[in-house]
C-alpha cells in the first residue's frame, strides 16, 4: 500500500500521474480495478476533485498464482543484464510487448510471468514491469522494473530525458545531411488507424515529437543510420523518416517500395540510464539480430560496421544534440 497526500486541489488522475509519474491512462486502469482509495474510501471517478491535505492510498493488483502457470512459452529471449531491480531483454522482432484486446497470442509480459520474475505492477496487471514498449517488429533492448521504486524512478529518468535510447536503422535513402533534427507533431492517421503521420502542432489530438538522426555509413539501396529518441511516440521513428522521405526496409505501412522483403530493420541497439540503486551509469548494447546482420553483410563490410555503432562513436556521434 502506498499514501500520498494531496497538496493541490486537482483531478485523481491528474495527480497521481504526476506522483506515479506514469500516463493518465495507465493511472486510468488502477482506478478502474478499484485500487485507489481516498480518506480511505475506494474511489473510482478518474475526475474525482482532490482537496489539499486528502489521503490518496495505491493498492497495486497482484499477478494471480494460476496465471504465473498457465502460459506455455517455448522460446528463450537474451537477457542483456539483470540484478536484483532490472532487467534489459534483447526483444525479438515479431514479439508483442504486452496484452490488448486484439492480440491473440503470446506476449513478452507473458513469457516474463512464465519464467516467474517479479515485477512492478504501476501499469497494471497487463503492463507488469514495462518501462517502456518497442513496436512488434522492432528488435533490440528493453528495460524491465522488477518493483515499484524502481520502475517509478526509471520512469522519471524516461520523462526527464536522461534516459538515452539509441536505434540503428537500415533505410532505402541517406539522410540528405549527416546529422538533421526532426521536430514534428505525430497524429493518427485519417486514413489508417495504425498509421502515424506528422502534422502541425496545432492539429487536434496531436503529441510532440522530437528524434535526431545520422548517417553511419552508405550504399544505392541499403544505408545505415542511428537514431536517437527523446520522446516515445507510437511508430516515432518510421514517422519522422516518411516525413522526409525516407523509409525503413520492410516498412511498407509507411510506404518502403523497395526489393527486401523483410521485417521492419529497426533495432534498439543501445540503451543508458542511471541504476536507482547503485547511483552509476549502466550502458547496454543489444546485439543485432541475424536478419539485420545479414543484410548489412552484403553490402557493407563487418569490421568497418563494428566501429561506426561503438558505444565511444555513437555517443560521440549524438552529443551535440539538445
Amino acid at each position: 500500500m502506498q499514501t500520498f497526500l494531496a497538496n493541490e486541489n486537482s483531478r485523481l488522475d491528474i495527480f497521481l500521474a504526476k506522483v506515479l509519474n506514469q500516463s493518465r491512462n495507465q493511472v486510468a486502469l488502477l482506478v478502474e480495478k478499484k485500487c485507489v482509495q481516498v480518506n480511505s474510501k475506494i474511489q473510482n471517478k478518474n475526475s474525482f476533485k482532490l482537496k489539499i491535505g486528502d489521503e490518496i492510498s495505491l493498492k497495486l493488483p497482484c499477478i494471480n498464482e494460476k496465471e504465473k502457470l498457465s502460459f506455455d512459452v517455448d522460446f528463450n529471449i537474451e537477457i542483456l543484464y539483470e540484478d536484483e531491480d532490472l532487467l534489459v531483454l534483447n526483444k525479438p522482432s515479431s514479439l508483442i510487448v504486452h496484452g490488448a484486446s486484439s492480440v491473440k497470442g503470446l506476449t513478452l509480459v507473458d513469457w516474463l510471468i512464465a519464467k516467474n520474475y517479479t515485477l512492478s505492477n504501476l501499469g497494471g496487471e497487463i503492463r507488469a514491469g514495462l518501462v517502456h514498449r518497442l513496436d512488434k517488429d522492432t528488435s533490440g533492448a528493453i528495460l524491465i522494473a522488477k518493483n515499484n521504486s524502481t520502475h517509478q524512478k526509471l520512469s522519471e529518468q524516461l520523462s526527464n530525458k536522461t534516459m538515452g535510447r539509441i536505434y540503428l536503422a537500415l533505410i532505402d535513402l541517406s539522410l540528405k545531411e549527416d546529422k538533421i533534427t526532426i521536430e514534428k507533431a505525430l497524429a493518427r492517421s485519417q486514413t489508417n488507424a495504425i498509421k502515424k503521420v506528422a502534422v502541425s502542432d496545432k492539429t487536434k489530438g496531436c503529441k510532440y515529437a522530437k528524434s535526431a538522426f545520422v548517417n553511419l555509413v552508405s550504399n544505392e539501396d541499403v544505408n545505415l543510420i542511428a537514431a536517437k529518441l527523446f520522446t516515445g511516440r507510437t511508430h516515432q521513428i518510421r514517422a519522422h523518416l516518411a516525413s522526409i522521405n525516407r523509409h525503413i526496409l520492410g516498412d511498407k505501412l509507411y510506404g518502403y517500395k523497395g526489393k527486401y522483403d523483410c521485417r521492419v530493420m529497426l533495432h534498439a541497439y543501445l540503451l543508458y540510464f542511471t541504476h536507482p540503486k547503485k547511483r552509476e551509469t549502466i550502458f547496454v548494447k543489444a546485439p543485432l539480430m541475424e536478419d539485420f546482420k545479414n543484410i548489412l553483410q552484403t553490402k557493407f563490410i563487418l569490421g568497418e560496421i563494428d566501429e561506426k555503432i561503438s558505444l565511444e562513436s555513437l555517443l560521440e556521434h549524438f552529443s551535440s544534440f539538445v
